[in-house]
């Protein structure tokens, strides 16, 4: 099966497609050197790196001063366009062949936009662990309202529970499966941060929304046990 008309007929342009096959064949690279492998100019390179980032299948690392970008991977295009899933289907295992396995692991991913974030929460899901949230100001069900549902029911199949600190007078929107506490004397934040297994996310709600994710075990204790501290002190609801 072709590999490139497949995404084509997906709806991906000619140059996203040369961008994110070769990040695919030749893992994590500088944005120089994907446009001399992909043999188009560096002004379409960043353009189709940008918009692929938004659609959540590319992200990128700062190593010094320079970013290495990299794919997320074959299988985030079945999250990306589920109604093509059999399509996409008959691809995967023809685009791990070519994957290469030395990317950059266990660092820092960046994700921009609503695409990202969706990456983001999508992750939590495929990670299966509880998670613990302080700093929303329930950005997410405003801003996503269908798709907080959608992972609401994810949460229910595998059976994952949240517990959230959250600024007193802030609503509760889910009772269910989150328990909550409260602490006062604190300013509202665009600023999100989510642990979650080995992984620390923070999430910033601006116009454009990005999201940041930290893989690393001994940072993400060392996260759990502040909140753990600030959860011990934090205001119980009342009966």
């Amino acid at each position: 099966m072709n590999i490139e008309k497949t995404l084509e007929n997906l709806g991906f342009s000619p140059n996203e497609i040369k961008v994110y096959l070769t990040l695919n064949d030749h893992g994590s690279n500088k944005a120089g050197r994907i446009a001399k492998l992909a043999k188009i100019d560096r002004s379409s390179c960043y353009n189709s790196l940008k918009s692929l980032q938004e659609k959540g299948l590319v992200s990128y690392v700062h190593i010094g001063k320079v970013k290495w970008f990299q794919a997320t991977g074959p299988k985030r295009l079945l999250d990306y366009i589920k109604e093509q899933e059999e399509d996409i289907k008959k691809i995967i295992p023809l685009l791990h062949a070519r994957h290469k396995a030395s990317k950059i692991e266990g660092q820092v991913r960046l994700f921009k936009g609503i695409k990202g974030i969706k990456t983001i929460f999508l992750d939590m899901a495929r990670t299966g662990k509880d998670n613990v949230v302080f700093g929303s100001e329930g950005q997410f069900s405003e801003r996503m309202p269908e798709f907080a549902m959608q992972f609401d029911r994810l949460k229910r199949e595998k059976n994952m529970r949240t517990k959230m600190i959250i600024r007193k007078g802030k609503r509760e929107q889910d009772t269910k499966r989150t328990e909550y506490r409260y602490i006062s004397s604190v300013t509202e934040s665009p600023a999100v941060t989510n642990i979650y297994g080995d992984k620390i996310c923070i999430l910033i709600w601006t116009d454009e929304p990005e999201g940041i994710i930290i893989e690393n075990a001994a940072a993400a204790k060392a996260y759990k046990s502040y909140f753990d501290f600030m959860w011990k002190h934090a205001e119980k609801p009342k009966k």
